[in-house]
């Protein structure tokens, strides 16, 4: 058993334009008086991390990681969510991704994954050179618009259409090899990598890749009615990073698992801090240590109702009574009688 490291903060949803969200010396400054020692970084921010550079300068990268750790902050990972999710877009959510391209390839569906693709290498080497070992990303969808069988979806279709998704990563993860990085995709709805079975469907044409890995957060399972405890016993192998992030389902005689289109606030399905939902924390710790898992339990703030700030203090303190330093020792070594193989084979009657 390992000890689970922690608190860390994903940064992605506090990244903002004013201080002390808007730099990178302050928003550390700001992680470490929360309580966190380290951070997750979204690579795409501009504000705050700079991956055309740091793909190719470890003394950026040096300088980079000095400025966190002035405030004894550590980084945790690179996030590629947003590019990820581009590497596979159905053609129905062309206009909606759109804004999270760069201008330079808008209104171009090929342009626009191969820069997205582009994007995640260079995470990829920028992590090797702040000396990391994992990524965070999203596998992007192909059929997420026929994840409802109805109309009924053709023959092949979804084999066709993870047969590609696999093609498009398969030269990502051999990079990532080259690093030294494992991809850790969130498990997520709106990916087609949703939940275990769609994980092994793609594991299997990717050939077990040693570097595609899962992202646990209990929360998007609580939201599809899964079990997140059971997850971990089948999966415990393969899961490299760990959000903690809090979710509540609660359905009505009105509305369930896809919530009426409502807004997240009035749906029954919802996201909330650490400790406001339903997910079992204690025995998520639990499980996660047992198997030895030795990542950052890395806070992840969505909350419809808590402000973002209260979250994140919150969630520190949270993650810190959580985590569980693991004994090196028996409990019941006191009653030890100690014993050799002679003493075994007499107790035996061998």
């Amino acid at each position: 058993m390992k000890t689970i490291q922690g608190p860390a903060l994903f940064l992605a949803q506090f990244a903002g334009d004013a201080a002390p969200f808007n730099s990178w010396p302050a928003i550390t400054a700001w992680a470490a008086e929360c309580g966190y020692k380290g951070v997750q970084v979204p690579s795409w921010d501009a504000r705050l991390f700079d991956l055309d550079t740091a793909a190719q300068s470890r003394d950026y990268c040096d300088t980079f990681l000095g400025q966190a750790a002035e405030h004894g902050i550590t980084v945790t990972e690179l996030s590629t969510h947003l590019q990820g999710q581009l590497v596979a877009v159905h053609p129905a959510y062309d206009v909606a991704f759109e804004g999270i391209a760069a201008p330079s390839v808008h209104g171009d569906p090929k342009a626009r994954q191969a820069w997205a693709v582009d994007q995640v290498k260079k995470a990829l080497s920028a992590s090797r050179n702040l000396g990391l070992t994992a990524m965070a990303s999203f596998s992007g969808a192909l059929t997420w618009p026929y994840v409802y069988p109805w109309p009924q979806r053709p023959a092949g279709l979804v084999d066709l259409a993870f047969d590609e998704l696999a093609r498009r990563w398969k030269p990502i993860l051999d990079h990532a090899e080259d690093c030294g990085v494992d991809i850790c995709y969130e498990i997520h709805p709106g990916e087609d990598l949703h939940d275990g079975i769609s994980f092994e469907m793609f594991l299997d044409r990717v050939n077990a890749h040693p570097r595609a890995r899962m992202l646990y957060d209990p929360s998007h399972y609580v939201l599809q009615a899964m079990d997140y405890l059971d997850n971990i016993d089948i999966y415990h192998d393969r899961i490299g990073m760990f959000h903690v992030k809090d979710a509540e389902l609660k359905p009505t005689g009105r509305q369930g698992v896809y919530g009426g289109y409502q807004s997240w606030v009035s749906r029954a399905g919802r996201f909330r801090s650490p400790g406001d939902g339903q997910v079992d924390f204690g025995a998520v710790f639990s499980k996660l240590t047992q198997y030895g898992f030795d990542g950052w339990a890395v806070v992840e703030w969505e909350c419809c109702l808590k402000h973002p700030e209260d979250g994140a203090r919150e969630g520190a303190a949270f993650v810190r009574d959580h985590i569980i330093r693991v004994t090196e020792k028996a409990f019941d070594d006191f009653a030890g009688a100690g014993t050799d193989d002679a003493a075994n084979r007499k107790m035996l009657g061998l």
